[in-house]
């Protein structure tokens, strides 16, 4: 355990999931905030930009080029992809944990980041390394892990709505497994863009990204590592008139076996002692707001007996379990601290 605090350091402070970090650091027992980067506004006294983090959070945006992000223990990066990456090498050497909330970490197979994020990948040699951070599937490899890859939040909401499942070899994999996918606007990220203004989300919703959406191979490649074998997903992403938050309805066929088993024990039994992922009681429908500001994922299963399906709906807050909240989780893991420091919060509702 670690008696001093940790140093930490963020770039791309500016953000949604920047300040999401910022919010759950700021309260975290063995976390101290030693740098927070910023090109645009460097100088800048955090609290200016965020008024709710005044009295928690008393320093200033340092412009990345003056930043010694080599002193921090972690730097998280939410950034835009392609950002980390072009860091990652020097502050691997100087011995610094990375924790990257963007894809340059995600995909394992180059040529796959290369194809849906039109950027060469700047270190494969780190990529090779780096942990997909999901901390219910892959914890003991985060325990050691230099560099993490953050997870998108679409495929945190589908890989343990799936997981139970699928490490048991319970699924029907001659059907394509469906994810029906809803996301608060925040999940686009704080910019000035015209589908984001409120005349255009507000009071509205629609599908989008159905052609191809950058989650669906980061989602695709974690489900056929947990089955085993390769398998067909379909993925369809929503956006919602919410700011925060995500909700996954995912049609799965049973095998044989699985239409034998009890799942809901079965889900049960897997997440039993998962501070963060919580399996609602039979016949439940899981809302956004029972999430909203925590770093909970809530999960219920109904099953479709005359067809063989089990629908699975998962909801979790975008910006926390989906993003910042995981990235802190990941943390606490990598330095042997207690997993739930500084996530403690409970959810914000009405």
């Amino acid at each position: 355990m670690h008696s001093k605090k940790i140093k930490v350091g963020i770039v791309g402070g500016t953000g949604y999931t920047g300040v999401e970090l910022l919010r759950l650091l700021a309260l975290h027992p063995d976390a101290e905030l030693s740098v927070i980067t910023s090109r645009g506004e460097a100088g800048l006294p955090v609290a200016d930009m965020f008024p709710s983090l005044r009295g928690r959070v008393d320093l200033a945006f340092t412009d990345p080029a003056q930043a010694d992000l080599s002193q921090c223990d972690v730097v998280f990066f939410a950034t835009p992809h392609g950002v980390a990456m072009s860091q990652a090498q020097a502050l691997v050497a100087a011995g610094v944990k990375v924790i990257d909330l963007a894809a340059d970490f995600r995909l394992q197979d180059t040529a796959v980041f290369e194809k849906w994020y039109k950027l060469p990948h700047g270190c494969p040699d780190i990529l090779a390394n780096a942990v997909y951070g999901i901390p219910e599937l892959y914890r003991e490899q985060v325990r050691s892990a230099q560099v993490i890859g953050n997870p998108g939040c679409y495929p945190t909401t589908v890989l343990l709505g799936l997981a139970p499942l699928l490490e048991q070899g319970l699924v029907d994999l001659s059907v394509p497994i469906i994810s029906d996918s809803k996301s608060g606007v925040s999940g686009a990220g704080r910019k000035a863009e015209v589908a984001t203004l409120f005349a255009e989300a507000s009071d509205n919703m629609k599908a989008y990204g159905v052609a191809g959406h950058r989650h669906h191979p980061e989602i695709l490649a974690q489900l056929q590592l947990l089955a085993g074998t390769s398998l067909q997903f379909i993925f369809v992403p929503h956006l919602v008139p919410l700011i925060r938050g995500m909700l996954s309805t995912i049609y799965v066929k049973l095998s044989a076996r699985g239409l034998k088993t009890d799942t809901q024990a079965l889900y049960e039994t897997r997440y039993q002692n998962e501070p963060f992922v919580d399996v609602l009681p039979p016949g439940s429908l899981p809302e956004t707001r029972t999430v909203r500001g925590g770093n909970q994922l809530r999960l219920a299963l109904h099953s479709q007996p005359d067809s063989g399906y089990l629908t699975v709906i998962a909801v979790q807050d975008n910006l926390v379990k989906g993003a910042a909240g995981q990235a802190v989780q990941n943390m606490n893991i990598m330095f042997g601290l207690d997993e739930q420091a500084g996530l403690n919060t409970v959810p914000l509702l009405p």
